[in-house]
């Protein structure tokens, strides 16, 4: 019998997909966001950037930006009642309105 591996993206072929008319090079302008601290963002993934990728367990939260690291920013989540902290890169990353 062969192992089943079990890596960052298993389980995931329907979460990490793109719709056919949004495959290819993605935008810019996703790239060059910014953010304010403070400011609340959803977590939602980019499959076509690898750089950056929150786990995707992570997908659909919402929380904080805390502090800006490098080009990511430190995401302040609530997983239950625990605080975690993630770092994400701006294409990852929605601002709530």
């Amino acid at each position: 019998m062969v192992i089943r591996s079990k890596g960052l993206r298993s389980k995931s072929r329907k979460l990490l997909t793109k719709k056919p008319r949004k495959r290819g090079i993605h935008s810019i302008t996703k790239a060059l966001q910014h953010f304010k601290i403070g400011t609340s963002v959803s977590i939602v993934i980019d499959p076509s950037v690898h750089k950056g990728m929150p786990h995707i367990r992570y997908q659909g939260y919402t929380g904080k930006v805390e502090a800006k690291q490098g080009s990511s920013y430190l995401i302040g989540i609530f997983d239950g009642k625990k605080h975690k902290t993630l770092i994400a890169r701006p294409e990852h990353l929605r601002r709530v309105r």
